[in-house]
C-alpha cells in the first residue's frame, strides 16, 4: 500500500508543476498584452492632444487676420500682385534702349581708364645678404637653386619686389608712385634690422604700367581681326584680342563688351594718349 501512495503522490506533483508553467506563461502573456495596450493608448492619447491644439492655433490666426482686414479695410486688397507690378516697373527702369548700330561706332558712353600696377626698378649701390635677410625676415622667400632673386612682400602697401644681391631691385604691385616710393622705403627700413644702413636716395625707373578702363562702345572682334594689322585672336583660348599699337607703342587686349586693357606705357600720359589713338583707329574701321 505504500508504494501505492508514494506513485499517485508523484503524479500530482507532476499535474500541478505544469499548471503552474501554465499559469506562469499566461501572466507573461496578460504581462505583455498591457504593456502593449499601455502603448498604444499614450499614442492615441498624445495623437487626441497634439490635433486639438494645431486646430485652435488655426483657428487662432484665422481670427487674427479677420480682425486685421475689419480693423483696416484698405489692406483687403492682396499686396502680392503689386510686389510683382513693382518690381515689373524696377525691371523696365534698369533695361535701358538697345544702341543703334551709328551709336556704337560713334563711341557712345562713358569712357574711362585706370592704372592697376605699375612696375618699377631701382638700384640700392650696396650688396645684400640674401641667406642672412631670408633668416632674419619673415615676409621674404629665397631658393637660390631655383631663382637668384629674394622676394619680399609688404602688407602696407599691399607690394611685393625682387631683391638681388648686387642691391637691384624690382617692385610690382602699386598703383601709384607715392606708393611704390613707400614700398621702397619699407625695403630699406628692413635691411636696417640685419644691419645695412642705405645712405643714398635710390632712383626709380619705370618700366610698365598696366591700365585697364572701358571705351564705352561695343567691338566686333572677328571684324577688328580681319580689318587692323598686328592682331592676334584666337577665340578658342581666350576670349579677348591682342592689339598691338605700334604709333603708341603700347599693346592692348581688347574684349566684346569695350573692356581694355592697356600695357607697355611708361607714364600716365601716354596711357591716356594711347587710349585716344585707339578709339581713332576703332572709329576709323567700319
Amino acid at each position: 500500500m505504500a508504494k501505492t501512495k508514494k506513485k499517485v503522490s508523484s503524479k500530482k506533483r507532476k499535474a500541478l508543476h505544469k499548471k503552474s508553467k501554465k499559469k506562469k506563461s499566461l501572466k507573461k502573456r496578460s504581462s505583455k498584452q498591457k504593456k502593449i495596450t499601455k502603448k498604444g493608448l499614450k499614442k492615441q492619447v498624445k495623437k487626441r492632444v497634439v490635433k486639438p491644439r494645431a486646430t485652435k492655433k488655426k483657428a487662432l490666426k484665422k481670427q487674427r487676420r479677420n480682425e486685421r482686414k475689419v480693423r483696416n479695410p484698405s489692406k483687403r486688397t492682396s499686396p502680392k500682385p503689386k510686389k510683382k507690378a513693382a518690381k515689373k516697373e524696377k525691371k523696365k527702369t534698369i533695361k535701358a534702349p538697345a544702341k543703334t548700330g551709328a551709336e556704337k561706332q560713334a563711341g557712345a558712353g562713358p569712357r574711362e581708364i585706370r592704372v592697376v600696377n605699375i612696375v618699377v626698378s631701382t638700384s640700392l649701390e650696396h650688396d645684400i645678404p640674401l641667406e642672412k635677410m631670408a633668416a632674419t625676415l619673415s615676409n621674404t622667400e629665397y631658393n637660390p637653386e631655383q631663382f637668384p632673386g629674394l622676394v619680399i612682400r609688404i602688407k602696407d602697401p599691399k607690394t611685393s619686389a625682387l631683391i638681388f644681391s648686387s642691391g637691384k631691385v624690382v617692385c610690382t604691385g602699386a598703383r601709384s608712385m607715392e606708393k611704390v616710393q613707400e614700398s621702397i622705403d619699407r625695403i630699406i627700413e628692413s635691411l636696417k634690422k640685419i644691419g645695412i644702413k642705405i645712405t643714398i636716395t635710390p632712383k626709380i625707373n619705370i618700366q610698365n604700367i598696366v591700365a585697364s578702363g572701358n571705351i564705352g562702345m561695343d567691338l566686333n572682334l572677328n571684324v577688328l581681326a580681319m580689318k587692323l594689322d598686328n592682331t592676334e585672336y584666337e577665340p578658342e583660348q581666350f576670349p579677348g584680342l591682342v592689339y598691338k599699337l605700334m604709333e603708341a607703342k603700347a599693346t592692348f587686349l581688347l574684349f566684346s563688351n569695350g573692356k581694355v586693357v592697356c600695357t607697355g606705357t611708361k607714364s600716365e600720359e601716354e596711357v591716356h594718349a594711347a587710349l585716344d589713338k585707339l578709339v581713332e583707329t576703332l572709329k576709323a574701321v567700319k
